[in-house]
């Protein structure tokens, strides 16, 4: 009988060791001058969004920065929300929107290093609704696709889709709102709406921010043959030990997610939002899973994701991509010709992108000084909608990530955020 129990106490041991992801282990707190900071003036960060809070420009605010993979400063200040005076945990789940599309690329990229497709493949080899395109030029007429759009261009927001947003303004965008493509069932309802509208531009012409990542999204779910929302979960989420990200928030989770907020335009005043295309019902009963905008996060979830590209696809021996794969990414594939078009997270946008480049899924800064702030060339980065940011210095070794709630924000959070994280270095290693 004893040794019945022991065989059985083994098996458990045994498969309790198997199932024990090395990635539970968490990130490390250290003493900021261990990593070449100053403490005194990483207190600047939290200065600046106290007063972001105290003049009422945000609810609340979570800063976050490593360096080589060791936590330096993580900070909430303020409330859950304007009408909710409860202070802000820095566990709480935020709307990251386009913070969505960088962990999407990571996916497909995943797909590419599997030699599931080439970057020089047309799009139609996976999506065959998108095979029968045409080009709306300047005169508002249709006109035939030169060339097909390619896997590369679809990665960098150069092949020609948009995103809607000028529907007033611009006669594709009026077109993509009449379809309601955010209203499909799911992605490939999406695409099926998507194949029937016209381009904005000839594939490889301009940058112009787009659903092209939702279109990704989908190619992963087909080339995988899983639900892409399951498919991130097993092969990003978990290896990551990202638990506070998902499309759906789950029911015992939904006392954590935040509200969103607007400046209303009469008032001035930081307002909540209660209904309407970004309130809570686009974040239950989820049936289309927007890889370009939809998924909800925590900071740390985000700055472990952060972290693991970073450290060239790795955290705590958990690898999603090989270090040559994720630096192609971080490359820039945008021709020196390219100018950007319409709207998106770039503060260049409608101009030539001066210090900026796009890699495949993130923003680059390839000249800090025409970019116009402080930090280094080679870093990749990306925003959300709700005044999310995100940026990796592989220079410096350092990781930032930025979590509030105000759609439109009309504040310079990102570049103070910026400085103040630059000027508290001490030790530099470029």
């Amino acid at each position: 009988m004893n040794k019945l129990i022991a065989a059985i106490a083994l098996v458990v041991l045994t498969a309790t060791a198997v199932t024990t992801p090395a990635w539970s282990k968490p990130l490390p707190n250290v003493k900021p001058e261990r990593e070449g900071f100053s403490s005194q003036r990483l207190s600047r960060i939290t200065d600046m969004t106290q007063r972001y809070v105290d003049e009422g420009k945000f609810a609340g605010v979570i800063t976050m920065v490593s360096r080589r993979g060791k936590i330096v400063h993580f900070e909430s200040v303020g409330h859950k929300g304007a009408d909710d005076m409860r202070p802000l945990e820095k566990d709480d789940l935020f709307r990251i929107y386009s913070m969505t599309k960088p962990i999407t690329a990571v996916a497909i990229m995943q797909q590419y290093e599997q030699g599931k497709f080439q970057l020089t493949d047309p799009v139609s080899k996976y999506v065959p609704e998108l095979k029968e395109l045409m080009v709306m030029n300047a005169d508002a007429e249709l006109v035939p696709v030169e060339s097909e759009m390619t896997m590369q261009q679809l990665l960098t927001h150069t092949a020609g889709f948009s995103y809607g947003f000028n529907p007033k303004g611009d006669p594709v965008d009026k077109l993509y709102a009449e379809a309601k493509i955010w209203e499909s069932k799911d992605l490939d309802d999406f695409v099926q709406k998507l194949g029937k509208l016209p381009l904005k531009f000839q594939p490889g012409t301009q940058w112009h921010y787009s659903v092209a990542v939702d279109v990704m999204g989908l190619i992963v779910q087909r080339l995988s043959g899983q639900p892409f929302d399951e498919y991130l979960q097993e092969h990003i989420f978990e290896p990551l030990d990202m638990a506070d990200t998902f499309f759906e928030v789950p029911a015992d989770k939904l006392e954590r997610f935040l509200p969103n907020h607007y400046v209303d335009p009469k008032s001035g005043k930081l307002t909540t939002m209660t209904n309407g295309e970004f309130a809570l019902a686009r974040f239950t009963d989820v049936t289309l899973f927007s890889g370009g905008g939809g998924l909800v996060s925590s900071a740390m979830d985000y700055m472990r994701f952060a972290e693991a590209l970073r450290n060239g696809g790795i955290l705590h021996q958990n690898r999603i991509l090989g270090p040559k794969t994720v630096a192609y990414m971080a490359s820039n594939h945008l021709p020196a010709s390219i100018v950007s078009g319409g709207s998106g997270e770039q503060p260049s946008l409608g101009r030539p992108l001066r210090g900026f480049g796009f890699g495949l899924g993130f923003g680059l800064v390839t000249d800090p000084v025409a970019a116009g702030v402080m930090g280094s060339a080679g870093e990749f980065n990306w925003g959300g909608a709700a005044g999310t940011v995100f940026w990796i210095d592989p220079v410096e070794e350092v990781v930032v990530v930025g979590m509030i709630q105000l759609m439109r924000s009309p504040h310079p959070f990102r570049p103070d955020l910026r400085v103040a994280t630059y000027q508290s270095l001490t030790e530099l290693l470029e």
